[in-house]
């Protein structure tokens, strides 16, 4: 498979206020999951067993929680950018927060940038996502994973053709389009995103000029018009070590207290839906295991 260079952004900022009081005191993308890890410790393990470097951790509220465990926990090969001095507002959205570090991208002059949510509870191998990218010649994929229709409502919704072309993208809609050729599921955007740099910088300034700062609200609704861009299913991407009592194309968004506990109970058990130890693609990031070692 030939290679691609990829620069990393996570977005860490978030307040994640449905998950308080948990997030009183540490940001979402900080809080503990199971086993000693953390939720961003996801993404991470997810862009470093897939060779990506350099990886930047954009953090707002409440960074030292992040800065603690990032330090602990990863060692320099994560770096966390915090809003520049003289700001004075910080990061307004995820789109601005990307925008105001765009130089760091440009210095590793990569050939595509991923723009990754801190949050959520998955694996996936960013390389495929790369190729998949790289052969539909798209100029932004968009991770997506199929869900229930009648649990789509509360997703962004991706509206992609048979040939996984996206046409439209839906913010959270009371009426979810479903697949194509599946009236019963819907796609559900991961928050994962990869971008052609110039695509990138461009939409950022064309975001600018409609005085927007967030990329579900308003970067991902206009670019169908005028770039390529593409749905990667979920579960088109297959990883060493799955059991097969696991849940196909596991993905969990966390973002209220059931949907944690709920996705805590998942990886319970002798047969979970989703086995945190996986010699094949390992989570890293517990402090007392790996310091030092990714």
């Amino acid at each position: 498979m030939a290679s691609n260079r990829i620069v990393a952004f996570v977005l860490a900022g978030g307040e994640g206020t449905r998950l308080r009081p948990l997030t009183r005191e540490r940001a979402k993308p900080a809080l503990g999951f199971a086993c000693g890890y953390r939720l961003i410790d996801f993404v991470l393990s997810n862009l470093v067993n897939s060779g990506v470097d350099p990886i930047y951790v954009l953090a707002q509220y409440k960074p030292d929680s992040v800065l603690e465990h990032i330090a602990a926990a990863w060692g320099p090969r994560v770096k966390v950018l915090l809003p520049r001095s003289g700001n004075g507002q910080g990061y307004t959205g995820t789109a601005t927060a990307v925008q105001q570090n765009m130089d760091a991208a440009e210095r590793a002059r990569p050939d595509l940038v991923a723009v990754f949510a801190a949050d959520h509870v998955y694996r996936m191998d960013v390389r495929q996502m790369a190729a998949f990218h790289r052969a539909r010649r798209a100029q932004v994929s968009v991770a997506a994973v199929a869900v229930p229709i009648e649990c789509a409502h509360a997703f962004g919704i991706v509206v992609a053709r048979r040939d996984g072309r996206v046409s439209e993208f839906q913010e959270k809609p009371q009426r979810p389009r479903p697949l194509s050729g599946d009236p019963s599921h819907a796609y559900v955007s991961m928050g994962n995103y990869l971008f052609d740099p110039g695509v990138l910088a461009q939409a950022l300034r064309e975001m600018q000029q409609r005085g927007g700062t967030d990329f579900g609200r308003d970067v991902l609704p206009y670019l169908p018009a005028g770039y390529r861009v593409f749905a990667y299913d979920l579960a088109e991407n297959v990883l060493p070590g799955v059991r097969p009592y696991e849940e196909p194309a596991y993905w969990r968004d966390v973002g209220t207290l059931p949907a944690l506990i709920a996705a805590r109970r998942d990886v319970q058990g002798a047969r979970p839906r989703f086995k945190l130890r996986n010699p094949s693609w390992p989570i890293h990031g517990h402090a007392d295991e790996t310091r030092g070692a990714v």
